[in-house]
């Protein structure tokens, strides 16, 4: 592969790469180790034993990863390319090595399989060309986890909030809880053997952990029990503290 080979490669695949919508997505480390791996791979394209696969024709069949487009059309198309006439088989077994590579970062969603092959058949009777297709249903793929992935955010924001409030609930409840932080507190609230504590965050970025008769911020409480950098402190302590005498106010 010549020197302006590997830099239109590495153009292409940095291209496709920041079309994505999602700027998360974009700046997600786990992705960006793919595109690396994906680099290195491209740059490296020239020693393959695949010598069949010259030209874009790589790179056009990876576009179409997980797309299922008919094998037959994808191969029509490919041999309208620069290069040997390639078989059916030839571009099964090269797309095959492909999805082999990506199941390990993005397994195929069969639920869309079903909606990209009813567009395709779609646009091909229409009369659109291969690449616009393609280019088509990879928006749609990639919209389609868009949306999953904030879908899946959104859902685990209302566990998390759920789980919350039924914290809340247990603790103003009188029952033993970890710590909660009530909607509104600045401060961090847990009961131990019946006994209720409470963290206030200090000017030196601190924790100060006190014996309280109640939830409120407002409540003056017991003398400080300590002071602690990292609330799992205060909990290690308080698994001796809350078993002692506790002296009379």
């Amino acid at each position: 592969m010549s020197d302006d080979e590997r830099v239109e490669a590495v153009k292409g695949l940095l291209s496709d790469y920041v079309r994505s919508p999602s700027l998360r997505h974009i700046r997600d480390m786990h992705s960006l180790d793919r595109l690396a791996k994906e680099i290195v791979r491209r740059v490296d394209r020239g020693n393959s034993i695949w010598r069949k696969w010259i030209g874009e024709r790589d790179a056009f069949l990876r576009s179409t990863l997980f797309l299922w487009i008919p094998i037959e059309d994808v191969r029509d198309f490919l041999n309208g390319m620069p290069g040997p006439k390639l078989t059916k088989t030839d571009v099964a077994q090269r797309l095959q090595v492909f999805e082999q590579e990506a199941h390990e970062y993005a397994p195929p969603n069969p639920d869309l399989q079903v909606e990209c092959l009813a567009m395709y058949a779609k646009e091909k009777a229409e009369g659109t060309e291969m690449a616009a297709i393609v280019a088509l249903l990879r928006d749609y793929v990639e919209m389609f986890y868009v949306h999953a992935s904030e879908a899946q955010r959104e859902q685990e924001q209302q566990q998390r909030e759920e789980a919350r409030i039924a914290r809340e609930q247990r603790l103003l409840s009188g029952a033993d809880c970890p710590w909660t932080q009530m909607q509104g507190s600045k401060c961090k609230y847990c009961r131990v053997n019946g006994r209720t504590y409470r963290l206030s965050p200090t000017e030196d970025k601190k924790w100060s952990l006190c014996r309280v008769d109640s939830v409120s911020d407002d409540e003056g409480g017991g003398p400080p029990l300590g002071k602690y950098l990292r609330r799992d402190d205060a909990t290690k302590a308080l698994e001796k503290l809350a078993y002692q005498p506790e002296p009379r106010w």
